[in-house]
């Protein structure tokens, strides 16, 4: 039997309640794409929007929750690797969703002003929490003046990917392999009442396994001797990000590759705020001060991706290698050399 103090769990009982949490945020975040994709529709927001708040915020809801759980609890590098750990490895999720869409490379059938406007704001929000450790650590009620400053710059950002989609200033250049948000026939879902009951049910089961997770990683850095940020980056971030490889999948063989590519853009921004909210419960100084530099080379490195997202975007390639664009293949290669380099570094 499973002891209730996380303490007291061994080694082998913490990688089951890990596996446990694991499947569920998978299985629940898949569901949870649906009721997604029907509410953009039902309420006229958009896909890419809804995949920016909707998405991003349910099937990020769990990664967050064992963040502020980490921080709160004095463990910073747990934290913080989560966070940029979950932006990276879910900005290699949209390379491995551009294998499920034969027709074209994903970048340039998706391509659209909101989902590049979302990049450009994760760009900024990333670039913000580098700036952070290189700023004096001052503090107010123990927090950073970062934190206030990521929130204001992330809802400032929505509001213009809002606006982009609402009254764009340029448009992609259709072709005959551009997909563009359609919405579905409304009068076959389900009642709107019933869609904000299902997404609330939802989010609260990913919460739950969120906070389930956070000591069980804790106790398997601790009985197999790992360095706590290895853990974040390369478990917690990978386990708290499946809904959204799950859901991306899901979305582009559904034909909504608008909200696969908002769901994973826009998930990634709401990311960025689990720094934020880590600082808030982080009650030792600033958050920002205590992350290490291997995470800081994580943070420099999902830049990059992101960076070279965005060229996808902006370029639009029709056909690359092995069916995937060249952004992707680089994508790819990005993240194989942040982990081999963090394992060589100090796992």
């Amino acid at each position: 039997m499973l002891p209730l103090n996380p303490d007291d769990w061994s080694l082998a009982q913490s990688i089951g309640v890990f596996i446990f949490c694991a499947m569920a945020i998978g299985v629940f975040g898949t569901w949870i794409t649906r009721v997604v994709d029907q509410l953009a529709d039902r309420t006229g927001i958009g896909e890419a929007v809804a995949g920016a708040v909707l998405l991003g915020a349910a099937t990020s809801l769990s990664g967050s929750v064992l963040s502020v759980t980490a921080a709160w609890n004095g463990r910073p590098e747990l934290a913080v690797g989560n966070a940029l750990g979950g932006i990276a490895v879910q900005t290699l999720f949209l390379a491995v969703a551009d294998f499920f869409h034969r027709q074209a490379n994903l970048e340039h059938a998706a391509a659209s002003a909101a989902n590049m406007l979302q990049n450009a704001l994760l760009i900024s929000l990333l670039a913000l929490i580098l700036l952070a450790p290189h700023l004096p650590a001052t503090t107010l009620w123990g927090v950073h003046p970062v934190t206030p400053m990521l929130l204001a710059f992330y809802i400032y950002g929505i509001r213009m990917v809002r606006s982009a989609r609402q009254r764009p200033m340029w448009h992609p250049t259709d072709t005959r392999t551009t997909k563009p948000d359609t919405p579905d026939d409304t009068e076959a879902m389900p009642s709107l009442t019933r869609l904000w009951l299902s997404f609330l049910a939802l989010m609260a089961v990913l919460g739950l396994s969120g906070w389930l997770l956070e000591p069980a990683a804790t106790r398997i850095a601790e009985e197999a001797g790992l360095e706590l940020s290895v853990v974040g980056v390369l478990l917690t971030a990978i386990a708290t990000s499946l809904p959204e490889l799950v859901t991306s999948i899901a979305a582009v063989r559904r034909g909504a590759l608008t909200l696969a590519i908002g769901g994973i853009i826009g998930g990634n921004a709401f990311d960025t705020l689990f720094t934020a909210a880590s600082d808030l419960a982080y009650r030792e100084g600033s958050i920002y001060h205590a992350i290490p530099p291997t995470l800081l080379m994580w943070l420099t490195l999902t830049i990059l991706m992101c960076g070279v997202l965005m060229m996808g975007l902006v370029r639009r390639q029709e056909r690359g290698l092995a069916g995937i664009g060249f952004e992707s293949v680089g994508i790819i290669a990005l993240y194989a050399l942040g982990v081999a380099t963090m394992l060589a570094g100090g796992a």
